[in-house]
């Protein structure tokens, strides 16, 4: 396989996930959209709008919480509502290791292994958020009852 071919990898299957479902559809950016103010740059929308994808890890195991663009994760309240004695960000490689995706392209669809998906309710606050589709140039437009229904995440209340 050639870098070209690896790097892909990871949106290769986010268009497999959602291939069953013909409402879906990937945008792909000539720029980078790694960050939730040049994703909103790029598609003319709020970051607020934009889903980013953030990994956790709640005494030692890896969590994936989806929320706006524009919002911050209150680690406290994060903690109450899991149950957990700690919570702290994962690092670059335990990002990669728990989901496949690259920090900046991770996306909540297509992971490579199980692991819990929250949705902040926040993304309700939108018809359409945009999500990460595995690369740091690309989006999937969903709605964010549709999110919870093909991720079977569970919704929380967890930003400040």
């Amino acid at each position: 396989m050639n870098l070209k071919e690896e790097f892909n990898m990871p949106l290769e299957r986010v268009k497999a996930f959602i291939n069953p479902f013909p409402d879906l559809e990937i945008i792909l950016f000539d720029q980078s959209t790694h960050t939730s103010e040049l994703a909103a740059e790029a598609l003319g929308v709020a970051p607020a709008q934009i889903a980013k994808s953030l990994v956790f890890l709640a005494d030692t195991k890896p969590l994936l919480i989806v929320t706006c663009g524009d919002k911050k994760i209150n680690t406290k309240k994060l903690t109450k509502v899991l149950g957990a004695r700690k919570v702290r960000f994962a690092d670059a490689q335990t990002v990669a290791d728990s989901t496949g995706f690259p920090p900046g392209g991770v996306s909540p669809v297509g992971l490579t292994t199980e692991i819990p998906l929250y949705l902040d309710q926040s993304l309700w606050d939108f018809e359409i958020v945009y999500a990460a589709a595995g690369t740091a140039n690309s989006a999937l437009p969903v709605s964010p009852d549709r999110l919870c229904e093909i991720t079977g995440g569970q919704v929380i209340d967890v930003c400040c």
